[in-house]
């Protein structure tokens, strides 16, 4: 079941709220993003709930494009100044992967595709484990940047990749597609709480970004819709 209520909203429009119940099914409404086309303009600008000087992190999408094999797509990009603190990748071979302000980790998984996925990575710096979700099964482990610490002060981009802050946008790098349900959480949850969460249910919250409340900037032309989850 699909319901549009809202859609293409234009340039620096915020977009907020929480979700809803269906009161005959209960099923749960909640807000999607709709990029149709490649672009260098069109973004979304997601307002964090804390800072992003983070140690370890969960972070979780639903996410649908029909880019396959044509070229890299940036998922999720969180830039400093001077860096790309956390990004998010479907690199040109269909491996997903993460980079932490510098090289990445990459994952060879089933490829993105139309078909809605739940994609959520995981990385913890004492450890140095990361790890990837697809549909709540979890990749190997690998180790990547033990040690090291995200650095708050940026600013978290959905559409896409700012090679300078929140600038210098390159369109054969812009996401296409439907992505929604983005939640962040400041520590690595438990892959039984992935999976869960992956079946539908809402907790726990994030609490760097809860999609159900966060602030969505949006800049451009995006589609923003609402549809029962």
């Amino acid at each position: 079941m699909f319901l549009l209520n809202r859609c293409l909203l234009s340039t620096n429009l915020s977009v907020t709220g929480n979700i809803g119940i269906h009161p005959y099914f209960g099923s749960v409404t909640i807000k999607t993003l709709v990029f149709s086309t490649e672009t260098s303009i069109n973004y979304v600008e997601m307002i964090p709930q804390k800072n992003l000087n983070l140690r370890s992190f969960t972070l979780c999408m639903r996410v649908a494009t029909e880019l396959s094999g044509r070229r890299e797509i940036i998922l999720f990009a969180y830039r400093t100044r001077n860096h790309d603190e956390l990004n998010v990748w479907r690199e040109l071979d269909g491996r997903l992967s993460f980079y932490l302000a510098g090289d990445g980790v990459l994952f060879k998984v089933p490829e993105l595709g139309a078909l809605q996925t739940h994609l959520c990575v995981t990385w913890d710096s004492r450890s140095g484990l990361a790890a990837l979700f697809l549909d709540g099964k979890r990749s190997l482990s690998k180790i990547y940047r033990k040690g090291h610490t995200v650095r708050a002060g940026g600013r978290v981009i959905l559409g896409q990749d700012p090679d300078s802050f929140l600038g210098d946008f390159e369109y054969d790098q812009s996401f296409v597609g439907e992505i929604f349900d983005v939640n962040m959480w400041d520590t690595v949850l438990a892959d039984s709480v992935i999976q869960g969460i992956f079946a539908g249910k809402r907790e726990p919250r994030g609490n760097v970004f809860d999609w159900d409340s966060t602030e969505l900037r949006i800049n451009g032309v995006v589609e923003v819709a609402t549809r029962e989850l």
